[in-house]
């Protein structure tokens, strides 16, 4: 099948977006997966989480035209990294300004890329134009939700915002998988919470992700969770997502041509 592009996005902070972006990635590589993962935030935490040589970034990409491969870096094996630092905010601005088209900018710059399986977006929190360019790049969409109160709002929410997109640009984002996250089975909210999600999304509801001490580190030693904890929790939580996305590469082929939208009640 051709590639898949995916935009792992929240428009609430904290849930764990880029925890999944990087552990997602790293799990699919893993897996013999050629994998690109785009870090669409200023606050560049991919960066911080695992590393990037590359001297240019995506603004480079985005502004400069620099061409993608002086904007790539290898992170190891089957994995390479477009990473993203403070300046992406300049980039926002003056994409936000652009006359026309400023919602394919993204698009555009990317459509040279090839050569991979997977294109994984970690977009920031927010709906901002530069997501709307991810969501407008991509084919499908991974929502981190933390199993809270306010993680069910902003859930909704997101669902609503991809709803109206794809009716506003006659786009066909779909969403393929809906990711609990912050689990912890001892909390009363949390435990109505992914109640509250199985009963009303049970089709694209991935096991929850559970809160783990191994999941924090991780980052500060600039590694994956399969390669600094392999037998913990998080690990073995994020080999479940990889999984299940692993588990939909037949439906994502079949539904590439057909342009269906996993409609999903709030």
């Amino acid at each position: 099948m051709g590639v898949r592009k995916i935009c792992i996005i929240n428009q609430k902070g904290g849930v764990g977006k880029t925890t999944t972006a990087v552990n997602l990635a790293a799990g699919l590589a893993r897996q013999g997966k050629k994998v690109l993962l785009i870090d669409l935030d200023a606050q560049g935490n991919i960066q911080t989480s695992i590393g990037a040589t590359s001297q240019k970034s995506l603004y480079h990409l985005l502004i400069e035209n620099a061409e993608p491969n002086e904007c790539i870096s290898m992170l190891g094996k089957n994995l390479d990294i477009l990473r993203s630092d403070e300046t992406l905010t300049k980039a926002e601005t003056m994409i936000t300004k652009l006359p026309e088209s400023n919602t394919s900018v993204l698009k555009e710059k990317l459509a040279e890329i090839n050569g991979y399986d997977y294109i994984l977006i970690d977009c920031a929190p927010s709906l901002g134009i530069l997501n709307q360019n991810a969501m407008l790049y991509a084919d499908e969409a991974i929502i981190p939700a933390s199993t809270d109160h306010l993680g069910l709002d902003a859930l909704t929410k997101m669902l609503e915002a991809v709803q109206n997109l794809n009716d506003y640009f006659d786009h066909h984002l779909r969403i393929t998988r809906i990711v609990p996250t912050l689990y912890d089975a001892r909390v009363k909210t949390c435990k109505e919470s992914l109640q509250h999600l199985q009963n009303d999304h049970y089709e694209l509801l991935a096991e929850p992700i559970r809160t783990n001490s191994k999941l924090k580190e991780a980052p500060k030693a600039m590694q994956s969770i399969f390669k600094y904890a392999p037998s913990s929790r998080g690990a073995k939580d994020y080999a479940s997502l990889v999984s299940a996305v692993l588990s939909d590469e037949a439906a994502a082929q079949k539904s590439n041509g057909q342009h269906k939208y996993a409609e999903t009640e709030a």
